[in-house]
């Protein structure tokens, strides 16, 4: 029988094993998702999917705690209202994760690793800025990362797009509802001011996808994915610069 591969949730583990952990590794990684739509197609989790993966590949490769998700965030606004989603306020977020930081930090963490797949202003700035008492903050979003080689449409990440539909085709394939998605039948102008920032709100007639979703495949969702782990891998736990946040 296979032995059983070890849990670096701090969710599973006895408050003990943590304190034990801590005598040699002082590091945790935080999963910040966000309860937001993702097009017809996706869940309304589609980013959480991606950071949750992220964190737990990563914590078991380098052998780093992993604190419980953080299910909320930013969202980006829509003209339509979106059943099922929630959302705090940039400042909102920022206090309740610098409160737990604070809080970890007083047991003895002195590093934290935010991993989040929510590419809106205002929920990475919210992330990028937070402060912990002692130690230092790194900040991973990854779908910031170049991914401009492995996408057949747009070279710039939009919403609910070719990219994290591919990835949610690779991490979550039965949460896909691929015989939803539509090519978007809002003005092009106008989805493109949205995504350059000139638009408050995602135009309705989009149903809420921007970008090239049809495009997405598995195979597609593989190479994305690797891709934006050997970046994390080679920023944040091999080579990390030794006094510079990542983005």
């Amino acid at each position: 029988m296979l032995k059983p591969m070890r849990s670096y949730a701090i969710s599973e583990l006895p408050w003990t094993d943590v304190r034990a952990h801590l005598k040699h590794d002082r590091r945790l990684i935080l999963p910040v998702g966000a309860c937001d739509q993702s097009g017809p197609h996706l869940p309304v989790g589609a980013g959480t999917c991606v950071a949750e993966a992220l964190a737990r590949d990563l914590s078991q490769e380098f052998g780093v705690l992993r604190a419980p998700t953080f299910h909320y965030g930013v969202n980006i606004p829509g003209e339509d209202a979106y059943a099922g989603t929630a959302a705090l306020r940039a400042k909102t977020l920022h206090r309740a994760l610098n409160e737990l930081l604070a809080v970890w930090s007083s047991q003895g963490f002195d590093e934290f690793i935010a991993i989040t797949a929510n590419a809106h202003v205002p929920h990475a700035e919210a992330i990028a800025t937070l402060r912990a008492p002692t130690g230092r903050v790194r900040v991973v979003e990854a779908l910031n990362v170049d991914l401009s080689a492995l996408l057949d449409g747009a070279t710039h990440q939009e919403h609910a797009d070719e990219a994290l539909t591919s990835l949610l085709l690779h991490l979550r394939p039965d949460a896909v509802l691929m015989d939803r998605i539509k090519d978007p039948t809002e003005d092009p102008r106008k989805v493109r001011k949205f995504v350059v920032g000139r638009l408050r709100r995602i135009p309705p007639a989009s149903r809420g996808t921007l970008g090239s979703a049809a495009l997405a495949t598995h195979e597609k969702g593989r190479l994305i994915y690797e891709h934006i782990l050997q970046k994390i891998r080679l920023k944040v736990f091999i080579a990390p610069p030794p006094d510079e946040d990542e983005e």
